[in-house]
């Protein structure tokens, strides 16, 4: 069986509120695939899902020509872009890991971290689009892990 979660079992039984999976692999094995076609299946499950995107390299962390990236190409370390119902925050650190976002995200059922294959998260590692499972099996093992008080909340329930 090709199927399922490696390494982290231990980590899960610690994990209070939410399931933290990393969906890992290597380069263009359809991670992004998976998650995106994921997120529809596990939202019509009524989960809230977030998603945090390890990169290994450096990447543009805004869209050129909006005000905000000119702040931070002019020398701003931080940068803040928000509206009624969402904000954008890039800054520039030292370091950071998957854990130091993870608190930005106090109401997700689920948490998926894209990447981090060496981390000891539970994980699905994805071996090429053709041969990686379905986002409905992933969904209902992703259902048999989430710890049983979250299942079916809402927002308003926590």
């Amino acid at each position: 069986q090709k199927f399922f979660f490696c390494d982290g079992t231990e980590r899960m039984k610690t994990q209070k509120k939410q399931l933290i999976l990393a969906v890992s692999g290597i380069k263009n094995s359809g991670k992004t695939t998976l998650i995106t076609a994921l997120l529809p299946a596990l939202k019509k499950r009524n989960l809230s899902t977030a998603v945090i995107k390890h990169d290994g390299h450096e990447f543009e962390s805004d869209v050129p020509g909006t005000d905000s990236y000119q702040h931070q190409k002019a020398g701003a370390y931080g940068t803040a872009v928000f509206s009624k119902s969402q904000f954008l925050v890039t800054k520039r650190v030292s370091e950071i890991t998957a854990e130091m976002l993870l608190p930005f995200f106090p109401e997700a059922d689920i948490i998926l971290i894209e990447g981090l294959k060496d981390s000891s998260y539970p994980k699905y590692i994805c071996t090429s689009p053709q041969e990686n499972a379905t986002p409905d099996e992933v969904a209902k093992r992703i259902l048999e892990l989430l710890p049983k008080r979250r299942v079916g909340e809402t927002s308003s329930n926590n």
